[in-house]
């Protein structure tokens, strides 16, 4: 299965949260897509597996990961100490384009990851083109000097209002740096991670 380059707002409705960003059809039907939209919820209450199944989908979604992907970095986040679950939203947060998207460099995540597909990141002052990289506390991530005056980059800047604690960035240079690993009461993603755990634990 490719990744997923469909409708958002059909996925985001399906969730009923505007897990892609601010959304206007979102507000207008938050009920879940298709003609039985409205009643599906009503008719039955859903299964145990269920729940787990969304907050697995919703994550992937969310982040941008595909299924032998998620479960290799489940089984990353489970070798380590601590909390399985925090761990594991951690490791999505700390990949190369959602650190781009949390910098404001790129307005979406599936815009972040095109800039760092298309060579405008630098690590470390080495040009990193693979979305999917994993960064360590102290990495310097910044945009390519040739790539600066990109009007995507700019324009995603200049509106820009978010700040997170892991991240220390100066929109004048264009460039931050990640502090720390994120702590679970940090990010603001609405998962539950522990039914992730729960269901990879089967």
């Amino acid at each position: 299965m490719a990744r997923y380059t469909g409708p958002k707002t059909r996925i985001a409705r399906k969730f009923k949260e505007p897990i892609f960003g601010p959304d206007k059809w979102m507000e207008r039907k938050p009920h879940a897509p298709g003609q039985h939209g409205l009643t599906a919820r009503r008719r039955k209450k859903d299964s145990e597996y269920s729940m787990q199944l969304t907050e697995k989908q919703k994550a992937k979604y969310t982040y941008g990961i595909l299924e032998r992907q998620f479960r290799k970095m489940f089984y990353t986040a489970a070798s380590k100490k601590g909390v399985t679950g925090a761990i594991l939203l951690g490791l999505c947060e700390t990949r190369l384009d959602n650190t781009v998207y949390r910098m404001g460099i790129a307005p979406t995540r599936r815009a972040a990851r095109q800039l760092v597909g298309h060579g405008h990141i630098t690590v470390n002052k080495d040009v990193v083109n693979i979305a999917s990289y994993t960064l360590r506390p102290g990495d310097e991530v910044a945009v390519r000097e040739r790539s600066r005056s990109l009007e995507a980059i700019t324009n995603s800047l200049s509106t820009n209002t978010n700040r997170f604690d892991w991240i220390d960035f100066n929109p004048a240079t264009m460039s931050g740096k990640l502090i720390a690993m994120p702590e679970r009461a940090q990010i603001p993603e609405n998962i539950r991670e522990q039914l992730i755990v729960e269901l990879y634990s089967k």
